[in-house]
């Protein structure tokens, strides 16, 4: 039980890329998130272009997320000193004649905006690695939806979560799958691949399948291979040829995480469709965006109730025994322990 007390109270590898916003999130005005105890505000110049910085004004340390952007710059809400993409003070609009601007300067952070995300790296060199693709999101064969996933809880207890296929019974009617059986695990020190033999309730191999996301006798149960990997930081899912997950972790905190839960349909056995114009296409793939979004936001509901009941019952008694019969969550909990040792 002793590694389990130091799992629960482990930081980031900061020398990864983490998603700390959808791409949409960040429009005209800025936008205040925090990673792993770092307040950090994102924005865009007057080219689009993503930016992060220390969410902190150095003059009265106030957030500069409570202020606006103007032609390309951070203005603080507080006395409007404007800070540039690179953290450093180019305008305090009293400034006397005889007075210079002060050398102070506030981190700004690698970012990168890839496949409907914004990425953020906290480390010491962000070009030693790579963001986690995507390339499902803007492959006209997908279809997405988003669900976000917030929760009070050590980010181990929602990867544990994410591993374990054997939870399925939680989820009744939302439920994708049912009766995993685990077959093989493979090991990485970045990366552990859990494969599962399933009964899946969705096919979608027919134009009316899609209805069965919500339509719940409609389903089909037949066997279909389970797939789910923890490629440090994020979680990635295969059920069969049809659906394909995605988990793009922002830890905040020991008690608190964010992650993106991306859940991707399909529409590669709709053969006549892929001859269709692909504007048409495009315009289908993003009208049926967030079709499985009562399915999903119904599995993360659940999901977060018992993670949350997991970090309260650790806190409560951190000496409590549990017993745990899938073996794939030791490999997690030692992958974890790995990385946390290279920070």
């Amino acid at each position: 039980m002793n590694q389990n007390i130091k799992i629960r109270d482990l930081e980031i590898n900061p020398n990864h890329w983490y998603v700390v916003a959808r791409s949409s999130e960040v429009k005209t005005q800025p936008l205040g998130v925090t990673l792993w105890n770092k307040p950090i505000i994102l924005f865009r110049d007057n080219q689009e272009k993503i930016h992060a910085l220390e969410d902190r004004c150095p003059h009265r340390q106030v957030k500069l997320s409570h202020g606006k952007i103007i032609a390309g710059l951070i203005e603080c809400a507080y006395h409007g000193w404007q800070f540039n993409a690179l953290g450093k003070c180019v305008k305090i609009p009293y400034l006397a004649e005889n007075q210079k601007l002060p050398h102070c300067q506030i981190q700004n952070y690698p970012v990168q905006e890839l496949d409907g995300f914004i990425w953020l790296f906290l480390g010491e060199n962000s070009t030693q690695t790579q963001p986690l693709g995507i390339p499902e999101w803007d492959h006209l064969n997908y279809i997405a939806t988003v669900s976000l996933i917030h929760c009070q809880a050590h980010y181990s207890f929602v990867i544990e979560n994410l591993m374990d296929m054997y939870h399925g019974h939680l989820h009744q009617n939302w439920q994708a799958w049912t009766d995993a059986v685990l077959e093989k695990i493979d090991e990485s020190p970045d990366q552990i691949d859990v494969q599962y033999q399933a009964q899946s309730y969705y096919k979608i191999d027919k134009i009316w399948s899609i209805s069965q996301l919500f339509f719940p006798a409609l389903r089909q149960l037949h066997p279909e291979p389970l797939t789910v990997s923890y490629i440090y930081p994020h979680w990635v899912s295969t059920l069969g040829k049809d659906f394909k997950i995605y988990c793009l972790f922002c830890p905040v905190s020991l008690t608190e995480t964010k992650a993106y839960l991306i859940h991707f349909t399909s529409l590669h056995s709709f053969w006549r469709l892929h001859k269709l114009p692909i504007p048409f296409r495009r315009f289908l793939k993003n009208k049926l965006f967030g079709s499985a979004q009562k399915l999903l936001d119904g599995l993360v509901e659940q999901d977060i109730k018992m993670i949350e009941e997991e970090q309260q019952a650790y806190q409560n008694n951190p000496e409590q025994k549990g017993y745990e019969f899938n073996r794939s969550l030791a490999s997690v909990q030692k992958l974890i322990l790995h990385q946390a040792s290279l920070s």
